[in-house]
């Protein structure tokens, strides 16, 4: 029987999941654990989501969707690709070989030990603006950043907050941010609380007063598994068909790691799409002869 590894249990992953299962093929999604999507405070513009429903209850409910058609969940991390007769995932776990594979790892989203960050996620503390730049109209936000990846949020947030703040706890600006952003260039020592985010203790003792942080730091990082296999990338993202098929034959991603719209609808979608393309491409015999 033919068997499809997916890297990551985010929409993507599971979208795929659910393709490849019904198509017969033998399916194992590995995962470290909730992703981006559960970090979401309330999603209210997706299909079908009257919502706001919180980004955990709807990854939960996809997972939960997935093994109710044979779909395997193993938690462990990913953490090489080789090929040799086959693809093969090196893990914590151990080896996983497959007949193709799905990296639906999603975009990196690097975050800072600032105390009271991790706290508040869901509470004030935010990942995606796209997502919950609603739940902040008129209200004083502050984004934690430097380049282009900031800039992204805060195009989100201008016409709905009441002020934005970049704070750049000390690195370089790479982007331009529009002159109605302040830019402060401190240390972040806090996200203040308890129960929700109510300020920044910067270094040198200022509270900046804001109802929201969202976190935008580093870049896209999980093109390092594609890249293992030399697989073409482009910046931080992977590059794919039509088909969600990367230069590798047999190696597909989906999701946020092939850039573009960061949402759960593309994600979902470009899932249903890998998976649904690798099951056809199994059932005619493989990628390599097999």
């Amino acid at each position: 029987m033919a068997n499809v590894v997916i890297i990551g249990a985010g929409p993507a992953g599971v979208s795929a999941a659910l393709y490849t299962a019904r198509a017969g093929v033998d399916t194992t999604v590995l995962t470290k654990g909730p992703g981006a999507l559960a970090r979401a405070e309330g999603i209210e513009n997706y299909y079908g989501v009257p919502g706001p429903v919180s980004g955990a209850e709807l990854e939960r409910r996809g997972i939960e969707g997935a093994e109710a058609v044979g779909v395997k969940f193993v938690h462990t991390e990913a953490v090489g690709l080789t090929f040799t007769d086959k693809l093969t995932v090196e893990t914590l776990a151990g080896d996983f070989p497959a007949d193709a594979v799905i990296l639906a790892t999603g975009a990196s989203r690097a975050a800072p030990p600032v105390p009271g960050l991790a706290a508040l996620e869901g509470r004030g503390v935010s990942y995606c603006a796209t997502c919950d730049a609603f739940f902040y109209r008129g209200k004083d936000v502050a984004v934690l950043g430097s380049g282009e990846y900031a800039l992204h949020e805060i195009a989100a947030l201008l016409p709905l907050a009441k002020s934005v703040t970049l704070l750049t706890g000390g690195a370089e600006l790479t982007a331009s941010f529009p002159a109605q952003v302040a830019v402060r260039t401190q240390k972040v020592e806090a996200i203040l609380g308890p129960d929700k985010v109510s300020g920044v203790q910067l270094a040198g003792g200022e509270v900046l007063p804001v109802d929201g942080v969202f976190v935008a730091m580093g870049v896209a990082g999980s093109t390092a598994l594609a890249r293992k296999m030399g697989a073409q990338v482009e910046g931080n993202k992977i590059v794919v068909d039509d088909k969600m098929m990367t230069t590798i034959p047999g190696l597909f991603a989906a999701g946020d790691c092939t850039g573009g719209l960061l949402q759960v609808a593309k994600a979902v979608y470009e899932g249903a799409v890998a998976g649904n393309e690798a099951a056809k491409a199994l059932r005619k015999g493989g990628f390599y002869g097999a």
